[in-house]
């Protein structure tokens, strides 16, 4: 059995934004510091005169492991872990950067690059999800299906992008071409929207990272685009799995009102392609009774420090998981095997 961490993260540093042509190396972020009230340096991304804190950061991992300057350390420390394979995802794109196309664009072809160059000496064991330029879809089917040669596993997104939901329309040619290069769609907690982050900017996190991961899941399954792209799997990444009992009723209570027929409650998440990543507190025997045992997925949050770090999830799993062996080898390897196309 392998052992798959199905949401591990990269801290950008001033490196990831060196992978640009000279004339767009203008546009790139730069780094501000200020001294707080005790004296101790802090540091900032600035972008477009908005500042993004880099406090979501681990002191639990090194940091040239989660900045990935040492490739072979990181490799170390997941050996430590008992981890063969970590799907990295971006930090700083957790939160809207620009409005400006050209920005975005800059920005994420330098990202993926970067994260292609680490997947180069990372053995196959680092994965990646691409960052994607949406507000060009010509250039993000560009990005992907060059990120796709140069191992990327997923798409990544969060569940509101600018201000559409991702049943709009306008993703569609997104999902056709994830369909053709047999790539999963992954939600990942955090948004890209300005209006909502500005909205829930006073809350704790919940509503401005990770119900947008929700919201996501109810949207593409009332309005049936699994059904309109059978090929496509979708992942649902650092929400925890505590949400999906709730959300399936809802959907069910909502399409049986509308067609006046039944609706299956328990096999969603199967019929649909969906993964979603558990937590070790999660109620998992009541979670699994809508999931399956075939659609759980788990991940330690690596580089980060918030309420979705487990930087032992999946040794816990191992060791002291309450559910059948088989079910725990699911979890760790068969279905983040089945989601990435690993």
């Amino acid at each position: 059995m392998m052992t798959i961490d199905s949401d591990a993260h990269v801290i950008e540093c001033e490196r990831t934004w060196t992978y640009v042509d000279a004339a767009a190396r203008e546009l790139m972020p730069r780094v501000v510091s200020e001294r707080d009230g005790n004296g101790a340096a802090k540091t900032y991304w600035m972008f477009e005169g908005r500042v993004h804190g880099q406090t979501n950061v681990g002191a639990n991992t090194p940091k040239e492991s989660r900045e990935l300057a040492d490739v072979e350390a990181r490799l170390r420390h997941m050996d430590e872990l008992e981890i063969d394979v970590q799907v990295l995802y971006p930090s700083v794109f957790l939160r809207p950067l620009t409005t400006r196309p050209d920005v975005e664009l800059a920005l994420a072809q330098s990202y993926n690059r970067w994260l292609a160059d680490i997947w180069s000496q990372g053995k196959n064991r680092l994965r990646w999800a691409v960052v994607m330029p949406t507000m060009s879809m010509d250039a993000t089917l560009d990005e992907v299906r060059r990120a796709r040669e140069h191992g990327a596993c997923a798409a990544f997104s969060c569940g509101i992008v600018r201000d559409m939901s991702l049943d709009n329309p306008y993703f569609y040619p997104l999902y056709e071409t994830l369909s053709e290069l047999d790539m999963p769609l992954c939600i990942h907690a955090g948004n890209h929207s300005f209006l909502w982050e500005d909205l829930f900017a006073t809350e704790g996190g919940y509503s401005r990272a990770k119900l947008a991961v929700v919201s996501a899941f109810h949207s593409l399954v009332f309005h049936g685009i699994p059904a309109r792209f059978p090929k496509l799997r979708i992942g649902f990444i650092e929400a925890a799995s505590q949400w999906v009992p709730g959300t399936i009723h809802d959907i069910a209570r909502r399409m049986e009102k509308r067609t006046g027929q039944p609706f299956d409650r328990y096999g969603v998440l199967r019929q649909n392609r969906l993964y979603v990543t558990c937590q070790t507190d999660d109620d998992l025997p009541y979670v699994l009774k809508y999931a399956g045992d075939g659609n759980l997925i788990v991940g330690t949050d690596y580089g980060h420090n918030d309420t979705a770090t487990e930087i032992e999830a999946l040794r816990y799993f191992k060791t002291q998981g309450e559910e059948t062996a088989a079910a725990i080898s699911k979890i760790l390897d068969d279905n983040a095997r089945a989601l990435y196309g690993l």
